[in-house]
């Protein structure tokens, strides 16, 4: 197994929450980090925030012309993470098509372009961010379950195709990340509580939370076309 040093890691989405704290739990290890999304700004931000020679790479997983030239000239990478999402949400009868059309295309389509043409190394892995609506139907986020189950069948089935690259989903819950950041305080603050209060782990989820799943499923060699929840009981409360 190569040392922690020379490992590659991809996070695409690693800008801010999930994808940053992963980004910090990889770097923490020794590896060689590189964090992608569309905005150089909060590229930046983040790499200077995590350290250790994080390197930052500009991409838009929604156009498949640049997912392609961005993984042309790369070597492989050991670890591929995608995290990168926009999601607008809101029951199937009121939710714009377009707005829908604009989900699928950024959440399950943007993870298709970047499987298709990332360069990863055998016995690597590359591991997608569902969600456990999943599992858990929401009568006002009906899209967003059948974008996280179609994520997680894609990864199951990459599995088979692209062995010994090992292929996973990490499904998260209720996380606690930027994402909520333009609910006002007192509204978001009281979500997280009512939250924290019917989950049977009795608190919210932290970024972190998450990517200690996502670095066991990349450092576990036996670990492939497996969906792991990180809901805090969620899907069974």
């Amino acid at each position: 197994m190569n040392s922690p040093q020379s490992i590659r890691v991809l996070i695409v989405g690693g800008s801010s929450g999930i994808g940053a704290a992963a980004a910090k739990a990889f770097a923490a290890l020794g590896a060689q980090v590189t964090i992608a999304s569309r905005n150089a700004q909060k590229l930046a931000d983040a790499a200077a925030d995590i350290g250790h020679g994080v390197q930052t790479a500009t991409l838009d997983t929604t156009d498949a012309a640049a997912v392609d030239a961005f993984f042309a000239p790369q070597p492989p990478f050991d670890h591929v993470v995608i995290s990168a999402a926009q999601t607008p949400s809101g029951p199937v009868r009121e939710l714009p098509l377009d707005d829908a059309y604009r989900a699928m295309d950024s959440k399950f389509w943007g993870a298709y372009r970047v499987a298709r043409a990332a360069k990863i190394a055998q016995g690597g892995s590359l591991t997608f961010i569902s969600g456990f609506l999943a599992v858990r139907p929401s009568k006002t986020s009906v899209l967003q379950g059948a974008i996280n189950a179609a994520l997680e069948a894609l990864a199951r089935g990459l599995a088979l195709e692209l062995s010994p690259v090992r292929v996973n989903t990490v499904s998260p819950g209720l996380i606690a990340t930027p994402l909520w950041s333009k609910l006002a305080d007192d509204a978001r603050d009281a979500m997280f509580e009512g939250a924290a209060n019917r989950l049977p782990a009795k608190r919210v989820g932290q970024p972190e939370d998450v990517a200690n799943a996502i670095v066991y499923l990349a450092t576990t060699p036996y670990a492939t076309g497996s969906t792991v929840l990180v809901d805090g009981g969620g899907a069974i409360a």
